[in-house]
């Protein structure tokens, strides 16, 4: 593992030996020997991001714990490649070439990439379908990170809260595969893409998890019918047929990485990083993506929804789409909810200000790896998107300045989308005085008037207005067209058709909220 310390102190023990103190913009490589009594902690506050190369690059000479400093230029870098590592995206960060003149490594070259999936060839060579339960689908992910990991069923149950029984009959159930058939399969998928990435017999045997070349060689000949090096001769013949896959593209990265820390005189970094995207695809679980530098889109459908700066898009399950970051651009994931959880059928978004980048970094880190509190609860990313959904309605309708009023309002805005949510809230006879005296309004016509400002933000965003009515808490469409006529003098689609003219037909997705979401 490599560890990057973005902000804070982190400390390391391997082995009961005095433990290796890092402070921001040191990073330490964590060699794979002492894996089973290695301890990572954090200071509060810290914000520290584990990278994991897969086996075979400490064969190479690192295997010690090792201190190295990280330059401010390489940090969003770093931050690229756990994106790389923990999502979708097909990227590979600084291309190998401009890497090798930075690093000055001379007479160095990368070999030329091949693209598995267009290969005629390489039919049937892909890993297999991520089981569904939570635990298996926790362990397969982290298999499909580093396949090279050696645990038990027994210690894959232990380190996903879960049953060695649980376990294999999960795998068993969701993929049609064993436990160990499944990792099998993950592993020479794996193999398949690290030889594709010219990557020799011998390190990829390393990287996947086979004790020797020979192993790895009896297992890829049974199951795709030629050996390794059959194997790369077709692909020798298919030369320039695209770009390296996600996980060979972050383990060359990392390769480059492990590099340039071992130099004493460390290179300037790139000031561009390339445009990554996706491939169409679709999840079972709602997932939170937040723009960290930069810009970029999500596409489903013909409907694009722009993602700027700072802002966070829950992309719902079950919708088939595609994410794209623009150059000099990096996301990442915050979070995920199950469809029992939220209740979402379009994208929502909301805006964080830069004042929590690290903080949501941390969530991020917390969501996608081992390194989170012991109290961490996965579900609080659900109350954090809603508070802050709650925050921005409140800048853009009149407040009450009382506190117990404005603590009402807040609720209101929290519960604006739930059947029912903005009238349930009990209210004594003062707080209706409050909002009389300091909003010039009644709370039922504060209420009213804010439902339809918000309303109004949304459907100069694109959300259709069948969206819209549902996400402020209307149960029929022609009721909210009434409403929002009554309030605004327009109809619903007549004022998203003058906004659109007035953006030049630009659309920008709207904010949203996380209606029906809750912590349990």
């Amino acid at each position: 593992m490599l560890l990057w310390v973005r902000a804070g102190t982190a400390h390391v023990r391997l082995d009961g030996r005095p433990a290796l103190h890092l402070k921001a913009g040191e990073g330490a490589w964590i060699p794979a020997d002492g894996w089973a009594e290695r301890a990572i902690t954090t200071e509060p506050g810290t914000v520290a991001f584990p990278l994991w190369p897969h086996a075979g690059v400490g064969a190479r000479g690192l295997s010690e714990l090792t201190r190295f400093d990280v330059p401010s230029g390489w940090q969003d870098w770093l931050i690229q490649l756990f994106n790389l590592q923990v999502t979708p995206f097909s990227g590979r960060g600084y291309s190998p070439e401009a890497i090798e003149e930075l690093l000055r490594r001379p007479g160095s070259r990368s070999p030329a990439p091949v693209e598995v999936e267009r290969n005629p060839s390489s039919a049937g060579f892909a890993s297999p379908a991520m089981p569904r339960a939570r635990g298996a689908r926790a362990a397969a992910e982290e298999l499909v990170r580093d396949p090279a990991l050696d645990l038990t069923v027994e210690q894959w149950a232990s380190r996903v809260l879960s049953s060695a029984r649980t376990l294999r009959r999960d795998f068993l159930a969701d993929t049609g595969l064993t436990f160990e058939q499944w990792r099998l399969l993950c592993r020479l998928g794996a193999a398949v893409e690290f030889l594709a990435a010219g990557y020799d017999v011998d390190q990829v045997a390393a990287r996947v998890g086979f004790a020797s070349r020979n192993g790895l060689t009896r297992a890829f000949k049974g199951r795709f019918g030629l050996t390794p090096h059959e194997f790369r001769r077709q692909l020798s013949a298919r030369p320039g047929a695209g770009g390296l896959t996600q996980r060979a593209a972050a383990a060359r990265q990392t390769d480059d990485l492990i590099r340039m820390m071992r130099k004493t005189d460390t290179p300037a970094a790139p000031e561009m990083l390339p445009a990554a995207s996706t491939p169409s695809h679709t999840n079972d679980i709602h997932v939170l993506s937040w723009m960290y530098r930069g810009s970029g889109y999500l596409d489903i459908g013909d409907q694009r929804y722009e993602r700027e700066r700072g802002v966070a898009t829950w992309i719902p399950a079950g919708m088939e789409h595609v994410t794209g970051l623009r150059e000099n651009s990096v996301s990442l994931p915050l979070g995920n909810a199950s469809t029992g959880d939220l209740q979402l059928t379009v994208p929502l978004q909301v805006r964080f200000s830069p004042a929590w980048d690290d903080y949501l970094m941390f969530c991020s880190i917390s969501a996608r790896s081992g390194l989170r509190p012991d109290d961490h609860n996965p579900r609080h990313i659900l109350d954090l998107f809603t508070e802050q959904v709650a925050a921005q309605r409140a800048l853009s309708v009149p407040m009450p300045t009382d506190p117990r009023a404005r603590a009402v309002a807040m609720e209101c805005l929290r519960r604006i989308g739930e059947p029912g949510g903005t009238h349930d809230v009990d209210v004594r006879a003062e707080i209706h005085r409050a909002f009389r005296d300091e909003t010039g309004m009644t709370l039922g016509r504060w209420r009213y008037a804010t439902r339809m400002r918000i309303a109004r933000d949304l459907l100069a965003g694109g959300a259709p207005p069948s969206a819209v009515a549902r996400r402020i808490g209307y149960a029929h469409l022609p009721t909210f067209s009434a409403a929002f006529s009554r309030f605004h003098g327009l109809s619903p689609r007549d004022y998203q058709q003058r906004e659109s003219e007035r953006n030049q037909g630009r659309p920008r997705a709207g904010e949203g909220t996380a209606e029906g979401a809750s912590c349990r």
